[in-house]
């Protein structure tokens, strides 16, 4: 009697722990930041929480930094900052960016520098992203936009190493004075 009371409490355990790992697994995920593109807000390295829910009733935002599958190769992700959100139309040059005619005063790259002169209007359902760290970053400026089913969650938290622990910032004052043009 006590044997099979013992192996009914280690199946409900393993049940339980199974259910909590499937629940955790749909909602977070980790990404291992790879390349200095998103320098100096994240590191090459670093281990990034993804909330894979965070737009599961509103859509992603002006300076959320998103995990996404690379358009040109979709099993590949790539982890970079919106700037332009569906309607937007985005503007460069060699140093600046601007979002609906509104110039950025962005606090969070490591260098201001363009390859060139360009201005992209953002279709429905898709969003222009750009890397922190401009000098070596692929993308929206070479690719073009990223569709919405192919964004994974918006990352939220540098977890690893743990003496660079952190909340990842989205400056939303930098974006504050756009209006979306739709």
């Amino acid at each position: 009697m006590k044997r099979s009371h013992l192996l009914r409490e280690i199946v409900e355990i393993l049940a339980l722990a199974l259910l909590i790992f499937l629940v955790v697994r749909l909602v977070v995920q980790s990404y291992h930041v790879d390349g200095d593109s998103m320098s100096p807000s994240l590191q090459s390295n670093q281990n990034v929480l993804v909330n894979k829910m965070a737009y599961l009733f509103r859509g992603p935002e002006r300076g959320d930094v998103i995990v996404f599958h690379y358009p040109k190769e979709p099993n590949v992700d790539y982890i970079k900052r919106i700037i332009g959100v569906p309607g937007d139309t985005i503007r460069i040059d060699s140093e600046h960016v601007w979002v609906n005619d509104v110039q950025l005063n962005e606090p969070y790259i490591k260098e201001a520098i363009n390859p060139y002169a360009k201005s992209w209007k953002v279709p429905a359902d898709n969003y222009f992203v750009l890397g922190d760290n401009r000098p070596v970053s692929k993308d929206s400026r070479y690719w073009d936009f990223v569709p919405k089913e192919y964004i994974v969650g918006k990352a939220v938290l540098v977890y690893w190493p743990t003496d660079q622990w952190k909340f990842i910032d989205t400056y939303s004052n930098t974006f504050a004075p756009i209006t979306t043009k739709q």
